[in-house]
Order: C-alpha cells, then sequence, then structure tokens
C-alpha cells in the first residue's frame, strides 16, 4: 500500500489524489494527514523539507513533490494506461508548462495564505502579499486569454482546476467574475472529472 503524507486543503495533494484516481491507482493508496507546523510529525523524517504531499512507497521511499508523484504514479499505471503526459513531444511541453503555471499560481496562492496565518500582524509585509497577488493576476490573465482545450485532462488541466479550486476555496472565488472563460473551462473539467469534486 502507498501511503500520501497530505492534508484535504492542500491543492498540491489535491492534483495528486486526482491523478491517482484518473490512472486508477486510489485504492492502492491510503492517505494519513500530515501537519506541517508539527515538529513530532513523522513527515519531517519522511520529507526533510517536511512539506506536503509526500508519498512513501511500498519499500518505505518517501517520493516527494507532487510533480514528482505523479510522474511515480504514471509509471505505475503503466505504457498506455494514461495521457496525464502526452507522448507528443509538443503536447508534452505545453501540458508541463500548464503544471507549472498552475503550480506557481498554487505556490503564490498559499504564500499569501500563510503571510496572513503565521506572520505577526505587525510584521505583515502589504508589498510582499500585492506581489504574490500580481503573479497569480498575470497567469490567470494569460490563461483567461487562452484558456485550455475544453477536453483536456492531462496533469496541466489537473493542476489548472487543482490551482482554481484553492483559489475558491482560500479566496472566496474572487477570480470568478473577470474570468469567464476560466470558470466556463473549469466547469467542464469538473463535469468530465469526478475525482475533482471528490
Amino acid at each position: 500500500m502507498l501511503i500520501l503524507r497530505s492534508y484535504p486543503a492542500s491543492p498540491f495533494g489535491r492534483k495528486v489524489r486526482i491523478a491517482a484516481a484518473m490512472l486508477g491507482l486510489s485504492e492502492r493508496i491510503e492517505m494519513v494527514a500530515a501537519d506541517t507546523s508539527a515538529p513530532a510529525d513523522s513527515l519531517r523524517r519522511q520529507n526533510p523539507l517536511g512539506k506536503i504531499p509526500t508519498l512513501i512507497d511500498e519499500d518505505g521511499e518517501a517520493i516527494f513533490d507532487s510533480r514528482v508523484i505523479v510522474e511515480y504514479l504514471d509509471s505505475l499505471a503503466g505504457a498506455g494506461a494514461s495521457a496525464l503526459f502526452p507522448s507528443d513531444p509538443a503536447a508534452r511541453v505545453k501540458a508541463l508548462t500548464l503544471q507549472a503555471l498552475a503550480d506557481g499560481i498554487m505556490d503564490a496562492a498559499i504564500l499569501q495564505v500563510y503571510e496572513l496565518r503565521y506572520r505577526d500582524p505587525s510584521l505583515r509585509s502589504a508589498k510582499w502579499l500585492d506581489y504574490q497577488a500580481d503573479k497569480v493576476a498575470r497567469a490567470l490573465a494569460a490563461l483567461e486569454n487562452r484558456p485550455p482545450e475544453a477536453s483536456a485532462r492531462h496533469i496541466g488541466a489537473i493542476a489548472l482546476a487543482c490551482a482554481l479550486g484553492y483559489l475558491d476555496l482560500r479566496f472566496e472565488g474572487l477570480w470568478r467574475s473577470a474570468h469567464p472563460r476560466l470558470v466556463a473551462w473549469l466547469d467542464a473539467f469538473a463535469a468530465g472529472v469526478p475525482a475533482f469534486a471528490e
């Protein structure tokens, strides 16, 4: 049994769970919650960075981060089992670039949340928050201008859906009003991928 150390609200953990479901591997993975702020949590021994998600394979080896985990899961599923990573080089690069952009949205959004959650109010930096928010805004504007194909189900699409879902969760969906094409894209993705809602 594989063990996924994550937390339910983690968009990166969600990306791994959706990929696993699409690959038919969900039944082989046990989800074990991790507390990244607790020094006693075994996560810090499993992953020296103390970050989630971390996957523990059947030999007890830790695999991280989400990009590496989904590649590992894809390899477990076997050749031709999925289209998470397109075989055509141009399509693969496009999917991986979208994944990088979506992961960047998640990183910038999480940094904003952490700044407000963990930093003493007197030490918070409005400049830092604006810097991270601007990354998200630029990425969303680029994606609104050229959203993925409605039928996209590769790793880039999974990552983007998770990024938008995280913005809904932590930022009350404020992105939606200015990005109707992305809203329509996310609705189509959610309708076609039951694991997104699960």
